[in-house]
């Protein structure tokens, strides 16, 4: 959390270039070329290293987390989590999709991700323990996401085929990483839960035997699940508030759900609207908030 740029500076300074950064090979047979496949954002973030201006007081209103998510601990999701992030690495380094370190679009994402983690505390306590990684993985999928514990994944698809700038992107990415400060997928899998607890009862007391564990390996999930309207709103109006601070023009939250309400025009639409569809209200809420958010993207700027 850049509190973690300059943690990971100053410790580069001392230890070389490569400091703090883990870096699996990408397979020799990747037409991109191998070196380090992703970066580990090490979610270290002292409070005395931090540099940057302390957050304000948040500018859009979301209430609340949901208490529910407490049925599912947070560390077992995020550590189901990282099991299945490290698969869908393994998979796409061992198809030749995964970007090496230097491919421009990654160094991109990397740098955008830079600005946007130092203001992702202040919505989540437990993102000081995050080891946030961020990956490109080539494919004509729009998709994009951010599982629990801060790993991030982008598809090249989304980059290339809906031309966005880099304010755009990084809507996208900061509402990928609001779903993962907000917990929406340990609220969705809590709720999965307690209604799966609630039918096996049900069940042994109609004798009727065990309906299985509805919450059981929660981590072959974290891809499919589907977010509920207040979720997709949250994100929104969070990932929107994180991109302003960290830069990032708030019109452009605007114009990326133009974009892909457009790109939906297909048969089936693409992935990432399976899971986030677009629309007028959606739209709307987003034009609502930007004047709300506009001078903490001035004041940004004015940093420089």
């Amino acid at each position: 959390m850049c509190w973690l740029c300059d943690v990971k500076n100053a410790a580069a300074a001392a230890s070389g270039p490569d400091a703090g950064i883990q870096s699996p090979s990408v397979s020799a047979h990747s037409p991109w070329a191998p070196r380090r496949a992703f970066l580990q954002l090490a979610g270290a973030a002292a409070a005395g290293a931090v540099l940057v201006p302390q957050a304000a007081q948040a500018q859009v209103s979301v209430g609340e987390a949901s208490g529910l998510r407490k049925l599912v601990p947070a560390e077992m999701l995020e550590g189901s989590a990282r099991q299945q992030y490290a698969q869908v690495i393994a998979q796409a380094r061992a198809q030749g999709a995964l970007a090496p370190d230097h491919h421009p679009q990654l160094q991109r994402l990397r740098a955008m991700a830079r600005r946007l983690i130092p203001f992702a505390l202040p919505w989540n306590d437990r993102a000081r323990q995050w080891q946030w990684e961020v990956n490109l993985i080539g494919s004509k999928k729009i998709n994009a996401w951010c599982m629990p514990g801060g790993k991030i994944a982008f598809y090249t698809g989304i980059l290339d085929q809906l031309k966005l700038t880099d304010d755009e992107a990084a809507m996208i990415m900061g509402h990928e990483m609001a779903h993962a400060l907000r917990e929406h997928a340990r609220e969705r899998l809590a709720k999965s839960q307690a209604t799966g607890i609630g039918l096996r009862l049900g069940a042994q007391l109609l004798g009727l035997g065990d309906l299985g564990g509805v919450a059981a390996d929660v981590g072959t999930q974290l891809l499919t699940l589907k977010f509920s309207r207040e979720d997709e709103t949250e994100a929104d109006l969070v990932g929107l508030e994180m991109a302003a601070r960290g830069a990032y023009a708030p019109q452009a939250s605007v114009s990326l759900w133009q974009k892909m309400a457009a790109a939906s025009g297909g048969e089936g639409g693409p992935s990432f609207l399976s899971t986030h569809p677009s629309g007028p209200d959606r739209i709307r809420k987003l034009q609502d908030n930007v004047p709300r958010v506009l001078p903490l993207y001035e004041q940004a700027r004015g940093r420089g």
